[in-house]
């Protein structure tokens, strides 16, 4: 009976989690549809703020796969948009002809600057911290 009871919490738990990560994406996706992005384009340009710090350096796609939560053909297709919208560029990696290189653009540093408070409000609305 105990693991009935002990599955039935982690049923439970696992349904409350599923719940804040959708209402969440969903407070993220709101805010951020009037500048052109989603959550998951604002993670990719967030990650990339945070990776390449100064202007002109570049990631590894590779690096983004396993930190953003979307398959590595998913990954792509959205760099790919991103790119087609001016907010990165791709490059082929010299010495790993496989290897591909993202770098966010000017544009892409505004954008991720002008909506960033808005990303960190939703967060904060959704997880219930009034900070």
């Amino acid at each position: 009976m105990a693991a009935h009871t002990t599955g039935t919490r982690l049923e439970e738990r696992w349904r409350e989690i599923l719940a804040v990560h959708a209402r969440t994406l969903g407070e993220i996706d709101r805010a951020l549809h009037p500048h052109g992005l989603g959550a998951s384009d604002f993670e990719v340009l967030d990650l990339l703020v945070a990776a390449t710090p100064e202007e002109g350096e570049q990631c590894r796609v590779q690096n983004l796969v396993g930190r953003v939560h979307l398959s590595q053909s998913a990954l792509s297709r959205l760099i790919a948009r991103l790119e087609k919208d001016g907010l990165v560029t791709r490059s082929i990696c010299a010495e790993d002809r496989r290897g591909v290189y993202v770098a966010l653009t000017r544009k892409g540093r505004a954008l991720h600057a002008e909506v960033l408070p808005l990303q960190r409000a939703a967060l904060a609305r959704s997880l219930g911290d009034g900070a």
